[in-house]
């Protein structure tokens, strides 16, 4: 009996002793993977490519990247949710994350329970981009205009509840004018057709229409951020254009599977931070059009119930559904 008690009290503290030895084990101890539930050559893949080779080097330890695309990014952002919460496994999320909240009836996880925010990690901006053959020149112009001809005039988006989309459905609900969405399968389409003339207004990212600002091919009569794009200094928001309390951020994050432990959550919003300071990262992501905006977990957190809320309305008034 003695012996038995001898072996099982010894197996008792060999298992706390694995445990404490697991709690104070450094993180990471071993490789971390970055989920981007988007293709390959995205902006938001470019943008965790970049932190996360800069992580790498810093821990010592690979960052492996983890393209999972599909259903508006609900399947890579599903994934995660479904992770060990061990740190060992995040996300990279864009505000898709908010929107598709309201979009879908039934998602396979909750943005804001099955997740531990890590932070904000940029920011993007959209423009109101019109081709030339469009008279209006500024917001004031382009609502009067499109005020004279309710339902006359079409719009394009990469697809029906992407960002761009909802960035016009809250203008319009904004100003009461009436226009009619095109949605299509994507960017590449969408920008070739208004490059030709066959779409003529549209959010654009502001990097991707710039270059055509330049070559006269495109106008961007204002953005959709709270302030002035660091892209196009020159071009106002559309709060500055008569909108008051318009703004549309295309904002980027970082989630951990919930459970993560708080002491790893705020190590990697400390190293992403440091990071997204170093020079070539952030000229990395200037060329993609994004504005490095590093934020605390609280406040990351604060920002998704916020847009899930906000996207919500808008998509429940605009009558968008998900088909």
């Amino acid at each position: 009996m003695l012996k038995f008690l001898l072996g099982f009290f010894s197996a008792i503290l060999g298992f706390a002793l694995a445990l404490t030895q697991a709690a104070a084990e450094p993180f990471p101890s071993r490789p971390v993977k970055l989920i981007v539930p988007f293709t390959p050559g995205t902006g938001i893949d470019i943008l965790s490519r970049a932190i996360g080779q800069k992580l790498q080097e810093r821990w010592g330890r690979a960052v492996v990247i983890d393209n999972r695309p599909g259903a508006s990014g609900n399947i890579g952002t599903d994934a995660g949710a479904k992770a060990p919460a061990d740190g060992h496994t995040l996300v990279m999320t864009v505000n898709a994350l908010a929107i598709n909240a309201g979009l879908y009836k039934n998602l396979p996880y909750n943005p804001v329970k099955d997740f531990a925010p890590v932070g904000r990690v940029a920011l993007g901006t959209l423009g109101l981009t019109v081709i030339p053959s469009v008279p209006a020149t500024s917001v004031k112009e382009f609502v009067a205009m499109a005020k004279a001809q309710p339902g006359a005039l079409f719009y394009g988006s990469p697809g029906n509840g992407t960002p761009h989309h909802l960035a016009m459905e809250l203008l319009k609900s904004a100003t009461g004018i009436d226009l009619i969405h095109v949605p299509y399968k994507g960017s590449a389409g969408l920008v070739a057709d208004m490059l030709g003339g066959h779409i003529s207004i549209m959010f654009l990212p502001v990097h991707v229409a710039m270059p055509h600002v330049k070559s006269g091919k495109l106008r961007v009569l204002a953005v959709s951020t709270a302030t002035r794009s660091p892209v196009a200094p020159s071009v106002p928001t559309i709060a500055e254009s008569g909108v008051p309390g318009y703004e549309v951020d295309m904002w980027y994050g970082l989630l951990a599977p919930a459970g993560t432990p708080k002491e790893i959550i705020a190590q990697i919003n400390a190293d992403v931070t440091a990071v997204l300071a170093m020079p070539d990262v952030r000229d990395t992501l200037t060329r993609q059009g994004l504005e490095p905006a590093p934020s605390s977990p609280e406040q990351f957190g604060a920002l998704i119930r916020t847009d899930i809320a906000k996207w919500a309305k808008v998509i429940k008034d605009a009558g968008i559904s998900a088909d």
